[in-house]
């Protein structure tokens, strides 16, 4: 048993990891000379950074990115206290009903995320705001942690819902 729960918590720490990766590196989009994400659009060759503000055509949709994302995250990590507290709480029996929602409602936002981004890339990327031609790239590693940590929260959410406390 004392396994299984090592196997949880190194499962959820990896979940929240994956998300905060996700939701802070920028590279949701990445090209051959510059990369953006979520939050602002880098230049490679000269290092220089620009922030994605309201001056974008779709800026209402990056924002509910940004939004979900860190709901996401906020989720997560609530829902590991939540299940460190019901691990010492709970009646031996009792199901972690609690963490496994707030896990599947960090789920839900991250597929909100990761689909709003997806549905709306070709729109985000012509925008006039960019300094150079960003249509022409493709999906970066952190938009791929996204989807990854989809699975997992969802994993780990149903985990959750089927665990009883045992001796």
């Amino acid at each position: 048993m004392l396994i299984l729960l090592a196997f949880i918590i190194v499962f959820h720490i990896t979940s929240a990891a994956l998300l905060f990766i996700s939701t802070i590196d920028n590279a949701w989009w990445v090209g051959d000379n510059f990369s953006t994400d979520v939050w602002r659009m880098c230049t490679t060759n000269t290092s220089t950074c620009m922030a994605i503000t309201d001056e974008f055509n779709e800026y209402q949709s990056i924002q509910a990115v940004q939004a979900a994302m860190i709901l996401s995250t906020i989720f997560c990590c609530v829902a590991f206290l939540v299940f460190i507290l019901q691990l010492f709480r709970l009646k031996q029996g009792e199901r972690f009903v609690l963490t496994s929602i707030i896990q599947l409602l960090s789920c839900l936002c991250v597929m909100i995320a990761a689909s709003i981004y997806t549905d709306r890339h070709e729109e985000l990327h012509r925008s006039h705001g960019y300094r150079m031609e960003v249509s022409k790239g493709q999906y970066g590693y952190s938009f791929v942690l996204a989807w990854i940590a989809f699975a997992f929260t969802l994993i780990s959410g149903v985990m959750y819902l089927v665990l009883r406390k045992r001796k």
